[in-house]
């Protein structure tokens, strides 16, 4: 329930404040005073697009904030979803940057316009131009019938279906989009895959044969020139060794005579072990070396083919050509069991589609089961506003499964005896799609969230006692919920437990709309005014306070 409603520097507002009644509330005001404005206001409050336009003083920001008595909604769990503090009084505030930055807070939290909007559709419905446009669509005349029925857990079933439907149709569509891919690959990878397959080869490879090639590429002269090294190391009478041997005896010499040469001993015979260790590994490099030519020729093949197949696939080492054969082998196997993952595919598919029928029939099924009460609740409401002849049809077709069900629906109204009905969109006048609209207003009531209700001039195209008929409906709708109705009738706002009156003030330099609660004498003379103009006669006076009496 809105508990209170605060606009600044809002088009023509410059300051705004209303508490409405917790029941029924009217709004009057001439035509272009500002009753719109304050609609545009509360549309931003629920999370509708804004524009730097709508600020009246361009230096200031535009601050909309509206308290909300939401205790009794249920919306905990919408607040811990969201991550908003929950509080019984719940302050939503939008504001309007000069510079058109818009920012908006639900309990100083700020949210983002699509949590702002989903909120918003939990505490007020707005009756607009747009939901006269809305009623004549196919899914919103779904969602009054889902309402009226009752389907939520048949709805959520048929969503649930749906959803593993559509992933299971997502899933074979990928795979047959994947096989016809495949398909077309499939002989040029298995003879890829052949190619790399037959090398057999190992990771590491590539570097041990290409120092293999170089030692091969060189045998003869590498050998040659380890004999000359171990020559020199080995010669009896001038070789390393054998001087190396002379050096230690004297330095064993001088290390007696004096231990200040013990430490250079000690580095001389590591020396000694190193170069030991050098001539012994040239010596095994020696016998390891072999001058074969045929052995050359099979590691200079083996690497011309790795070089080739990596300059055909791009790539620069054995690991990833071993990569690339992983990958080829994988795709050759998808191939050959493609067959095998379509027909399981297929399969979930199948089933799924049964699952999601099954649900849409049960859907069905409780949807067409209210298809007579709401023609003849609609019927019998209409006839109460004046229009005895009306008739309601809800045409229904059965279509492919889509998020809503399996069901198209179509309202067709007529308003006249002997008149076929019609789609809304050819046979309603205002005045009729105004009642009309506010008849599933009423009947829906009970039925959606609908704690607010706005009706911007709902009775456009009526007076009189259908009138008052539709203010009644209105006084019953506000023993449950929280109405404010904006009316340019005066048996409708005489009806109202507070009334508001929305003027413009042209004492400044700029014309600003303003709000007032009118107290008795105010709402009397307001009324009449509405009865008579400007200078209401007598008998208006107490036309207007008949009208308070009802």
């Amino acid at each position: 329930m809105l508990k209170s409603l605060s606009i600044s520097n809002y088009a023509l507002i410059d300051q705004l404040h209303m508490q409405p009644s917790s029941a029924l509330s009217m709004i009057t005001g001439e035509t272009g005073a500002g009753k719109s404005i304050m609609l545009g206001a509360v549309g931003l409050l629920l999370g509708n697009r804004s524009d730097t336009k709508v600020l009246l003083h361009a230096d200031k920001k535009c601050v909309i904030e509206g308290v909300f008595d939401v205790a009794n909604y249920g919306l905990k769990e919408f607040f811990d979803l969201a991550e908003l503090d929950y509080e019984p009084t719940c302050i939503i505030r939008r504001e309007i940057s000069p510079a058109g930055k818009s920012r908006s807070f639900v309990n100083d939290t700020p949210v983002l316009l699509d949590s702002l909007k989903t909120l918003g559709s939990y505490l007020m419905d707005v009756h607009s131009q747009h939901d006269t446009l809305q009623l004549g669509e196919g899914s919103y005349q779904l969602s009054l019938i889902d309402a009226f029925a009752q389907t939520q857990e048949e709805l959520k079933k048929y969503k649930f279906d749906f959803k593993a439907f559509q992933k299971a149709q997502k899933s074979f569509n990928e795979l047959s989009k994947k096989a016809v891919e495949l398909q077309k690959e499939a002989d040029f990878n298995q003879f890829q895959l052949e190619e790399l397959s037959v090398l057999g080869m190992k990771e590491g490879e590539q570097s041990e044969l290409e120092s293999s090639q170089e030692i091969l590429e060189n045998a003869e002269e590498i050998k040659v020139k380890i004999n000359e090294i171990l020559n020199l190391f080995q010669d009896e009478q001038f070789g390393i060794l054998q001087g190396m041997s002379q050096i230690q005896h004297g330095m064993q010499s001088l290390e007696r005579l004096a231990h200040v040469f013990a430490t250079l001993k000690e580095r001389f015979q590591a020396v000694n072990i190193e170069l030991k260790d050098i001539e012994e590994t040239l010596g095994d490099e020696d016998s390891k070396v072999e001058v074969d030519f045929e052995k050359l020729d099979e590691t200079r093949d083996r690497l011309s083919k790795i070089y080739q197949l990596q300059k055909k696939h791009g790539v620069a080492t054995v690991e990833e050509l071993m990569e690339l054969e992983r990958e080829l082998a994988d795709k050759v196997f998808q191939v050959q069991n493609l067959d095998d993952t379509i027909a399981a595919a297929k399969q979930e598919l199948d089933q799924a589609k049964i699952h999601v029928a099954d649900s849409g029939k049960a859907l069905r099924k409780k949807r067409q089961g209210s298809f007579s009460d709401f023609q003849n609740s609609l019927e019998k409401l209409l006839a109460g506003l004046g229009m005895e002849n009306s008739k309601v049809v809800m045409e229904h077709k059965s279509i492919e499964p889509t998020v809503n069900g399996l069901d198209e629906i179509e309202l067709l109204f007529s308003a006249n005896k002997g008149s076929s009905p019609q789609p809304l969109k050819k046979v309603a006048s205002g005045g009729e799609f105004s009642r009309l609209l506010f008849a599933i207003k009423y009947l829906m009531a009970d039925k959606m969230a609908m704690p607010t209700l706005i009706f911007d001039e709902i009775d456009t195209g009526i007076s009189g006692e259908v009138a008052l008929k539709m203010v009644g409906m209105m006084q019953d709708i506000s023993k449950k919920h929280q109405v404010i109705c904006i009316t340019h009738l005066p048996q409708v706002a005489g009806q109202g437990d507070l009334h508001y009156f929305v003027y413009k003030d042209n004492s400044s330099e700029k014309t600003v709309s303003k709000i007032k609660l009118l107290d008795q004498e105010e709402r009397v003379l307001e009324l009449a005014k509405m009865i008579a103009g400007a200078s209401p006669s007598a008998s208006a006076i107490e036309s207007a306070k008949e009208l308070l009496r009802r």
